[in-house]
Formats: C-alpha cells, sequence, structure tokens
C-alpha cells in the first residue's frame, strides 16, 4: 500500500519536488555527451569549450608526479588550460566510448583510448571511466578514474616493483 500523503517525510518530498527544476530527459544528456566526446576526439577545442560551464567542477585521479594535469580544477579556463597541457604532452590518438549510461542530468562513460606520448613515442592504451553532469546544455561536474597503476607503467616504459 503507497505511503499516506500526510506523512511528514512525504509531504517534505512532495514539497521539495514541486520546488525544484524538471529533470532532464535522459535522451538530451545522451545527446550532449556524444556531443562532448566526438568533439573531444575530433580535437574540436571550440565545441568542448562551449560544452563546458565557467564554473565546472573538474577531477581527473591520477598520480600527480606523473601525470601533472591530474587532480582537481576550478572553472573553465583551469579545465581548458589542463585539456592543452595534456595536448602538449600527449597525441590523442583514440577515444571511443564503449558503454554510455544516462540518468536524468548524469551519466557515466566507460571509454577506450590511447595516447601516444610525444617524449617518448610509447603508445598508452587504457579503459577511463566518467561521470559528468550536466545543467542547462553544459557539463558542470567531471570525475574521471582510471586503472592509474596501469597506465603510469606504460608512460614510465617499465612495470613497477612493489
Amino acid at each position: 500500500m503507497p505511503p499516506s500523503p500526510s506523512c511528514e517525510r512525504c509531504s517534505r518530498g512532495l514539497a521539495q519536488s514541486s520546488s525544484q527544476e524538471q529533470p532532464v530527459s535522459d535522451d538530451a544528456t545522451r545527446a550532449l555527451v556524444r556531443d562532448l566526446y566526438e568533439g573531444y576526439a575530433r580535437g574540436d577545442q571550440e565545441r568542448v569549450a562551449a560544452l563546458i560551464d565557467d564554473e565546472i567542477d573538474w577531477i581527473m585521479h591520477g598520480p600527480v608526479q606523473v601525470f601533472p594535469f591530474t587532480g582537481p580544477r576550478r572553472g573553465k579556463t583551469q579545465v581548458l588550460q589542463t585539456l592543452a597541457d595534456i595536448a602538449k604532452e600527449y597525441a590523442l590518438e583514440r577515444y571511443e566510448p564503449e558503454l554510455v549510461i544516462v540518468e536524468d542530468d548524469r551519466a557515466a562513460v566507460l571509454s577506450n583510448v590511447a595516447f601516444v606520448q610525444r617524449a617518448t613515442k610509447r603508445t598508452l592504451t587504457f579503459r577511463i571511466v566518467n561521470f559528468l553532469r550536466f545543467r542547462d546544455g553544459r557539463l558542470v561536474e567531471f570525475r574521471e578514474f582510471t586503472d592509474t597503476f596501469d597506465v603510469v607503467e606504460q608512460a614510465l616504459g617499465r612495470w613497477l616493483v612493489v
């Protein structure tokens, strides 16, 4: 049996949901994800920049000692600089989303990627997971995770002894 609308918790929930914005459709978020990833894969910096919110909250998790562009960034200017820093050290060879899960304004994307390390010409291949949140057609939150141990070994060109 459904809960009575007179219960306090239910009333609060109804009041909160009526004052909040309407959820974004999964299709709209999926289109934004596709646009963002296709723009990045093409090297279309203007399109990518247009999809990033001025106040974006961005974190790429990884060892800063090996990948100085990892860590938290705040705002579009810092994020665009980070993308430029990555491009200085690595040439994008492949960025293919394999799995995209969308719910309202959020998305999780598993991608198969390859970057050529400019200094050594080594190709680093790995899978990467991004968690994204959009608002008003722009990316406002970005979290990136990968098997950093594997990627560090590839970047250094040797096995790490642990």
